[in-house]
């Protein structure tokens, strides 16, 4: 199994997502959701590389802290940012962004939050990693890049010199 670490590999990816995401959703005109962080960066990608005009509005970020089922297990982060949805989100055709997914518990507290705000006609969700481990029954729409892990191990995006996958094992970090 390869990892794609590099900000190019990154690239690669994306750029086969917003083909995917352009032949799936071409004319429907979707709201652009990204969940915080990883996921907002990887739709603001998307949005630069489809253009404004694919999408219906602006795109919106959700962060679903208040939302997530491990609140009590896992605390609040110190630096919690209020979601933004610039745009009503009823009746409309969605398109939700994530960098990894996992348990299917992030997707799930993200649902959860968008219904909150209305009730929309669809909810495609698109994710640049999809790894095993899943707690819900939750998959994704689009992929970049299926990743088989075993239990100890995680996988983060970074944004600190352009997007990069760090693998972390038992507590040891790999790019």
């Amino acid at each position: 199994m390869t990892i794609p670490s590099t900000p190019a590999d990154i690239q690669l990816l994306l750029d086969a997502m917003a083909e995917e995401i352009r032949q799936a959703l071409e004319g429907s005109q979707p709201l652009l959701v990204g969940i915080h962080t990883g996921g907002a960066w990887i739709a603001q990608q998307l949005a630069d590389r489809l253009g404004a005009n694919f999408f219906n509005a602006p795109l919106g970020t959700l962060n679903i802290a208040y939302y997530r089922d491990d609140f009590t297990r896992r605390g609040m982060h110190p630096q919690v940012m209020p979601s933004d949805l610039p745009f009503s989100v009823d009746d409309q055709n969605l398109l939700l962004v994530d960098d990894v997914l996992h348990s299917g518990r992030t997707i799930r507290a993200a649902l959860n939050e968008i219904f909150d705000y209305g009730r929309p006609a669809s909810v495609t969700l698109a994710v640049l990693i999809d790894r095993t481990g899943r707690d819900l029954p939750i998959q994704a729409d689009i992929i970049g890049q299926s990743i088989n892990l075993t239990e100890n191990q995680q996988i983060k995006l970074t944004n600190d010199d352009g997007l990069q996958l760090m693998l972390r094992s038992n507590g040891t970090d790999h790019e």
